[in-house]
């Protein structure tokens, strides 16, 4: 494993579709695996593989509920309510914004071994699930901003959730 280089805000990269993962190789194997090292070793909740430089349909998550989440080839298919709240990413360092979100969030995905499985989510983890995949459209949470972006120091970092 390996901790790779999150690319940021301006890199071209981040704004451009992700292609589909047809089969499990070793390189997406080994690629999941560095991408959970480096969210970790970031201090974040999800990250996208374009946000390390690959475009393909992979999404990690963990929110801290127990579970770590693999998402490949993810597709939203179904969502309710709403909340408003402050969100980060990890591609956009040292800022926050308010970003509105569905409260409920049904995804269909293949696991790290491809097998279909769906993913309800509310709160956080609806909205790191909407965030994640975003990433895989090229698109960005400044993009969805109410106001402006906002500065956060350090500390607030480590304390705020960022995805």
């Amino acid at each position: 494993m390996a901790i790779r280089k999150i690319r940021t805000i301006g890199d071209e990269i981040l704004r451009k579709h992700c292609k589909p993962v047809k089969e499990i190789t070793p390189r997406i194997t080994e690629l999941i695996a560095d991408m959970f090292e480096t969210m970790y070793d970031s201090n974040g909740v999800g990250l996208a593989a374009p946000q390390v430089g690959i475009l393909k349909q992979i999404v990690i998550i963990d929110v801290e509920d127990g579970n770590r989440y693999v998402l490949i080839n993810p597709e939203i298919v179904e969502t309710s309510g709403s909340q408003t709240g402050p969100e980060g990413c990890l591609s956009v360092p040292g800022k926050s914004g308010t970003v509105t979100r569905p409260n409920y969030v049904k995804v269909k995905a293949f696991d790290a071994e491809m097998k279909p499985f769906e993913l309800e989510g509310e709160e956080l983890l609806a909205r790191a699930i909407c965030h994640e995949c975003d990433h895989l459209n090229g698109d960005l949470y400044v993009d969805k901003v109410e106001g402006e972006l906002e500065d956060v120091t350090l500390e607030e970092e480590e304390s705020e959730v960022e995805e």
